[in-house]
């Protein structure tokens, strides 16, 4: 059994939860995966600092073409941990994304959630988070227990203002027309919205509702 009683119920009521060792033996894989994407990136991969002070890659949707991505997608534990999670009888690839962010680099991810962004919708979207190398607790990704709950359509952030180089018509997005209010400022008081985040290992994974709020 991938996820105890106690980690779907905490899935459920917090939509972030976290899973230690799990994806231990994929680690290598996915190293491999990502140099192929980061010698070959594909039309939507961008640098997001270009000031030399460190380095913010990203690139997605390469799981076709990446063979170690669509492996670790069809033969990893992935598939059942988001059927676990979300109490669901199948699950469905979306798209995976990479990041490479170096030490040092000082261009934090803004707050947002990810099902806004997507083509899909739905309460049973889960993301899974890993890191491919260590990571402290205060460089990880941090959550808003329970913000997956909420019914407000927020303005979420416009990750096309994160291209330095203005690369033409990647990740524009616009909701001001559907957008009920802004998102809220967690970074101005994060013990009151209960921001979690946790120190990390290769082979540990987060789990998270496409609703929850999340940045880093």
């Amino acid at each position: 059994m991938f996820l105890s009683d106690k980690q779907i119920k905490d899935y459920q009521d917090n939509g972030v939860i976290i899973i230690k060792d799990i994806f231990k033996d994929w680690i290598e894989p996915l190293r491999k995966g990502f140099q192929k994407v980061l010698e070959n990136p594909s039309q939507h991969g961008r640098e997001n600092v270009t000031d030399n002070k460190g380095r913010f890659f990203e690139d997605y949707c390469n799981w076709q073409r990446i063979s170690e991505f669509k492996d670790c997608i069809f033969n990893s534990q992935a598939a059942q941990i988001v059927a676990k999670a979300t109490s669901s009888k199948s699950s469905q690839i979306f798209h995976e994304h990479i990041c490479i962010k170096e030490a040092g680099t000082h261009k934090e991810t803004p707050w947002h959630q990810d099902e806004p962004y997507w083509s899909v919708e739905g309460y049973d979207a889960c993301s899974i988070w890993m890191p491919l190398v260590p990571v402290k607790r205060k460089s990880s990704l941090s959550f808003v227990p329970g913000s997956h709950r909420l019914k407000t359509v927020f303005k979420q952030y416009n990750f096309g203002n994160l291209n330095p180089v203005r690369k033409k018509n990647v990740d524009q997005v616009d909701f001001s027309d559907i957008a009920e209010q802004e998102l809220p400022d967690i970074n101005a008081d994060p013990e009151r919205f209960g921001v979690v985040s946790w120190d990390m290992q290769p082979g540990d994974c987060i789990a998270f509702n496409g609703r929850t709020m999340h940045g880093g």
